[in-house]
């Protein structure tokens, strides 16, 4: 049995962001039963010259949307980079998963082949679907959904593997 394009991203995607969304929900359930500013663990990083939360937050949604809007070649989701608060983190959380679940398998299926190409900063980069999936964005959408749980584990928020995986 073959996995399809569709199977590798769109319930991956989707199940590590539902788990992202718990995660970020049970840290402002810490924050406002110790009395903790929200901005704190917002602001919180694991290293200096690592992003914050926030940020790493932002990040993880934006490499879930893109992974499979760019492999189904549709018109992104763009969302601003403006969330101040945990409601806003999770409202970006659902905007991305709800965005992605208008995506169908005939619109991702056999683009293994399919030559993706974007811009990040001021770097082209070119990749067949494949490889842009597997070896780019899922490691790096990995990388900034774990970093986000590690900031707020570091941070004393309760948090257990099953609330990084969520619910498959």
């Amino acid at each position: 049995m073959s996995v399809t394009m569709f199977q590798a991203s769109v319930p991956v995607c989707t199940q590590i962001l539902g788990g992202l969304a718990g995660v970020l929900e049970k840290a402002e359930t810490h924050a406002a039963t110790r009395k903790i500013d929200e901005a704190a663990l917002l602001t919180a990083r694991l290293y200096p010259n690592m992003f914050t939360l926030t940020r790493q937050v932002q990040i993880a949604t934006d490499f879930g949307r893109n992974a499979v809007g760019r492999l189904a070649g549709v018109e992104l989701l763009s969302l601003p980079n403006t969330e101040t608060s945990f409601a806003e983190l999770r409202s970006r959380v659902a905007a991305s998963i709800a965005w992605i679940g208008t995506l169908t398998p005939a619109q991702i299926d056999d683009t293994e082949d399919k030559i993706i190409n974007f811009s990040a900063g001021t770097r082209s980069m070119s990749f067949p679907g494949r490889q842009y999936l597997l070896q780019f964005c899922l490691p790096h959408f990995f990388f900034h959904a774990a970093t986000a749980y590690d900031i707020l584990r570091h941070n004393g928020v309760e948090l257990g593997k099953r609330d990084f995986v969520g619910s498959f």
